[in-house]
């Protein structure tokens, strides 16, 4: 079977069909969703001006890949995904050579899983694993700590509508050297507000007097989005860094533990480099441990 690519910028809705429906189908072959979250905002809203999809056709569509060249510092990030019932002849390296071609030699993949078909395609194109993305987990059936917050800190929800600009602050304060976090715009904050899953009950706001120094935002993965039973999520915990050090980080993250337990939930999980020694020695000291790894290839 012939392939071509085609590169769009924005796709019409028929095409966004297709490229969801091929990632369900990836998703229940791999037990892995092949897109992230940014992606798959993508696909749905239309998301950044800059990025690109690219569709590989045959009689159908066989594979898709975003390429997000937003990142002025790293390079571009790249993710890809071939139909399972169109893998093994050849359609992941025609599609993985396109999106090279539209890199600047700086060019990151990631794999979500780890699976030994993407290592090897990597490898075929020169590209090197240079960063690995723990996903860890622990049973909510499992006792949870006890722990004060620091003196002079107060917890509430996050209120829509007066909240996004504090937080905005706090967010890139806490992940200044983590730019994929720090760097959210009000539309990237806004947008995770417009989705099914977003509960302001389960978005934690610590305060010292008026002013936002940390915040735990949980969040519940649904049956029907992800084939699994529902699932609580560690989404996102930052501490200004003035904080750091006052074990804020430490109680937040058991607050919303508590949370998602107080839901009926069963498990937790987060996601955490493998580079954050200090996260990772956090979460192993409240019960999470190692269950999956992304990886990040890039050109050696």
């Amino acid at each position: 079977m012939s392939a071509h690519v085609k590169i769009r910028e924005r796709l019409d809705d028929a095409e966004i069909a297709e490229v969801l429906g091929l990632v369900e189908a990836a998703t229940e072959a791999d037990g892995v969703r092949p897109l992230n979250e940014h992606v798959m905002l993508h696909l749905r809203y239309g998301g950044d001006p800059q990025a690109r999809s690219l569709l590989l056709y045959g009689d159908t569509l066989l594979g898709y890949a975003h390429v997000d060249p937003t990142d002025e510092v790293q390079g571009p990030s790249a993710e890809l995904v071939i139909h399972p019932a169109h893998r093994r002849q050849g359609h992941g390296a025609r599609l993985l050579r396109s999106v090279l071609e539209l890199g600047d030699g700086r060019l990151r993949l990631w794999a979500h899983g780890d699976h030994a078909g993407a290592g090897a395609l990597a490898a075929r194109f020169g590209l090197e694993r240079v960063r690995s993305l723990w996903q860890m987990r622990r049973s909510l059936f499992a006792p949870l700590e006890a722990t004060a917050l620091p003196e002079g800190v107060r917890v509430r929800a996050f209120v829509p509508g007066q909240d996004e600009e504090a937080w905005l602050k706090v967010n890139a304060a806490a992940f200044a050297h983590h730019p994929e976090q720090g760097a959210w715009t009000m539309d990237d904050l806004l947008r995770r507000e417009q989705e099914p899953w977003f509960d302001p009950e389960g978005f934690f706001l610590a305060s010292r007097g008026d002013r936002l120094v940390g915040f735990h935002w949980t969040k519940i993965h649904g049956s029907s989005e992800h084939g699994h039973e529902p699932l609580g999520e560690v989404y996102v915990v930052g501490v200004d860094p003035s904080q750091q050090g006052t074990g804020l980080g430490r109680a937040l993250t058991l607050a919303g533990l508590s949370h998602l337990r107080a839901r009926g939930l069963a498990q937790a999980m987060l996601y955490v480099d493998e580079a954050n020694t200090a996260a990772i020695r956090l979460y192993e000291s409240l019960g999470f441990a190692r269950w999956d790894v992304d990886v990040m290839y890039a050109l050696a």
